[in-house]
């Protein structure tokens, strides 16, 4: 009888497991995995478009593939991990679009609205016709028919509102597109206005708790609204959940989060970016084949959430497959055609035969994806390895008011003393030193009036090396955007020259300063 009761205990216990795993497994807020050949697509195309991306001028970050729903490749570039979020930039625009979509549901507001009648105490004093008819759907297509795109706005105005209802709209709206940023703005003002909260607050229960997305942030200006045209920040699998989401019609686990006729006007063409551009031209192009709502249209019957330096969403219909990645290129055009080149061919429509050999590959590919630190000159290193030195800085446009530099075996700290902060940054000799700072990284709106305290601290990944014996360069890796930010010292006896550019200006552009040994 004892013997029973054992058994009966053991198989309770058991059984309580099992059920245990299978409701962890039902609210995981991950995506559910796959092999590529199980979802009928070649593990070796992955891998040549892996190896193309490489070769190009595209540094990617991350990216994960999705077909019939499932992942089916995924990779980060140490030092960027999966836990991190990074930076979209302009892709940041579909979230926006997507929390109208809601707030249209939920009739908060009409597309037919007038974007005037929600800011009554921040008109202009005179009123034209053309923005007396502007609409929420015309901002939405950008046909705002302003011109040129008022983005100044951001760096010169508090209040991003009233300057961008007294810009003048020369052209009749919906009738002609120009990429308007700050219209998304309004965009996020509108929601903020009739639902009493800001564009990510809003979501969360709508969008991002039912997709399990969690720890995204987003950027503000200084009167507290979501800046709506960039400043999202989430991971490379919540990139991916979005694009499912629009991928299913709204759908997730059974349930209709938002309606599909909203997904479906949402994503189809509303507007020309430039008629009368030759056909041929078009034809090369991701950037003319029409504009939906906050959403690119694209070749081979796709669209796309869309962000600077090559933060992209592509959703792919026909072959019912989702592409997320997160990078930082100077030729957005062509990272999307290495997804058509080598990511379409190795797409079929049913399930293939298993390539152990292929896909044993592609696991080994993935699980060593890094971008390695620069080593530079060894004797160089071995000549520094225990360097202290205290520069005073001459007046730049940086406010560095000195620098110390101590490099003790593997690491280097470069403190920088501005006119109100102290910067304490470290980085590690041929490898990446992983820590917070509370320095700004480099950033395309960096000018803009937001409250970056809201950033900080930023998370870091930093080496250096020694290029010569009297060349130190400082690599610093912002490792939840698209940037880095790299410091070139130049020693000359009592004399220092530092060079700082951002990873973005592809060495087209450096700030230079000077300074002497104290």
């Amino acid at each position: 009888m004892h013997l029973l009761r054992k058994r009966a205990s053991i198989l309770v216990i058991l059984i309580s497991l099992v059920s245990s795993i299978s409701l962890m497994a039902q609210n995981s807020s991950s995506l559910p995995r796959s092999t590529p050949e199980a979802e009928g697509v070649s593990s070796s195309g992955i891998i040549r478009f892996i190896e193309a991306e490489e070769k190009s001028k595209t540094e990617l970050h991350s990216f994960m593939i999705l077909r019939h729903g499932k992942v089916i490749a995924e990779g980060w570039w140490d030092p960027y991990k999966s836990s991190l979020r990074h930076t979209l930039y302009s892709a940041s625009k579909t979230f926006t679009s997507t929390a109208i979509g809601f707030a249209v549901t939920e009739n908060r507001i009409r597309l037919t609205d007038k974007v005037i009648s929600f800011f009554p105490n921040d008109l202009p004093d005179s009123i034209s016709p053309n923005l007396a008819a502007l609409t929420v759907r015309d901002v939405l297509i950008m046909s705002d028919g302003q011109f040129p795109e008022p983005s100044s706005i951001a760096a010169t105005s508090k209040n991003w509102v009233k300057g961008f209802l007294a810009t003048p709209v020369v052209n009749k709206p919906g009738s002609v597109f120009l990429y308007n940023s700050m219209g998304t703005f309004m965009l996020s003002a509108i929601v903020q206005k009739v639902t009493g909260q800001k564009v990510i607050d809003y979501l969360k229960p709508r969008l991002f708790d039912p997709l399990g997305i969690s720890g995204m942030d987003w950027e503000e200006n200084m009167m507290s609204v979501n800046t709506g045209g960039w400043g999202l920040r989430v991971k490379t699998e919540d990139m991916a959940k979005l694009g499912q989401l629009y991928l299913q019609k709204g759908n997730w686990n059974g349930k209709q989060i938002i309606p599909a006729t909203w997904i479906e006007e949402a994503s189809t063409e509303k507007i020309i970016q430039h008629p009368d551009l030759a056909q041929s031209k078009k034809d090369s192009s991701d950037w003319e084949q029409g504009y939906c709502y906050q959403i690119w249209r694209c070749r081979h019957h796709a669209f796309r959430a869309d962000g600077a330096f090559g933060q992209f969403i592509v959703v792919m219909p026909d072959q019912d497959m989702v592409v997320a990645i997160q990078a930082e290129t100077p030729d957005m055009q062509n990272e999307l055609n290495l997804v058509w080149d080598y990511l379409l061919p190795a797409i079929k429509k049913n399930k293939i035969p298993e390539d152990q050999h292929a896909l044993y590959a592609l696991k080994a590919k993935l699980s060593g994806l890094s971008i390695k630190p620069s080593t530079g000159s060894f004797s160089a290193f071995t000549a520094n390895k225990n360097l202290n030195k205290y520069f005073i800085m001459e007046p730049n446009n940086n406010h560095f008011q000195s620098v110390s530099i101590h490099i003790k075996d593997s690491i280097c700290q470069f403190i920088i003393n501005t006119n109100a902060d102290t910067y304490n940054l470290y980085y590690g000799a041929g490898f990446w030193d992983a820590r917070q700072t509370n320095k700004p990284g480099p950033s395309l709106v960096s000018a803009a009036q937001e409250n970056w305290a809201l950033l900080s601290p930023y998370k870091v990944a930093s080496s250096f090396y020694w290029k010569d014996d009297q060349t130190l360069v400082m690599v610093m890796r912002y490792i939840e955007s698209a940037h880095t930010e790299i410091t070139t010292c130049h020693f000359d006896g009592n004399k220092i020259t530092l060079d700082v550019e951002r990873s973005f200006d592809y060495g087209s552009k450096k700030s230079e300063m000077t300074g002497v040994l104290k």
